[in-house]
């Protein structure tokens, strides 16, 4: 299983992480401004370089940006692990790009499935809600010989000025020492845990 400790001992090919963050809509998108986006997005840079990650921060992407970036992501090499943040409003299956068209995350997954990232794992944290009401928390799937694993955000929390409790609980996490010796399920076992209390 992978553990965070063992990420920032490679080098040359590394494990990466891309981070979309849309924060402003184009004019006539009917869809509010998320003010503690940019808050979440350096604190995902901060802490994740610390751990070894090459971070790239994408800010209000359109649609077809979003769907271009992860299609590139997806044929470039990693060592072990790519993580993808997608923070913005969102839908049942969807997140919205800053043009307001929907981003579907069943296309982004399945760029994923290729021989580039084959036996990698791949961890995608969706920071947005899915419609107007609350609903019951996180999922996790995981298997237990599997690399792959999706994470989602799945209640619908934004601190405007602060950031998103999801996120910047996320960031704690890592950043606490005992956290980064945790087998990968465990810790965002931990996370759906840690966000639903908060």
């Amino acid at each position: 299983m992978l553990q965070w400790r063992g990420l920032k001992e490679h080098t040359g090919e590394g494990n990466r992480a891309v981070v979309v963050s849309v924060a402003d809509y184009d004019p006539g998108v009917e869809l509010g401004r998320r003010p503690g986006a940019a808050r979440d997005a350096k604190r995902l840079h901060r802490t994740l370089s610390k751990l070894g990650f090459k971070v790239d921060i994408h800010s209000d992407l359109s649609s077809d940006e979003i769907h271009q970036l992860f299609l590139k992501e997806s044929r470039r090499p990693v060592k072990d692990c790519f993580l993808a943040v997608l923070s913005s409003h969102g839908e049942e299956g969807c997140v919205f790009g800053a043009d307001g068209k929907p981003v579907q995350l069943s296309r982004i997954f399945t760029y994923f499935d290729n021989q580039c990232m084959e036996n990698k794992a791949k961890l995608f944290l969706i920071q947005a809600c899915r419609g107007h009401a609350l609903d019951d928390g996180v999922e996790v799937d995981s298997a237990a010989d599997s690399t792959e694993f999706s994470f989602s955000q799945l209640r619908s929390s934004f601190n405007h000025l602060s950031g998103s409790v999801f996120l910047q609980t996320f960031c704690s996490l890592l950043e606490e020492e005992g956290n980064r010796n945790l087998e990968l399920t465990r810790l965002m076992t931990d996370l759906s845990n840690t966000a639903v209390e908060l």
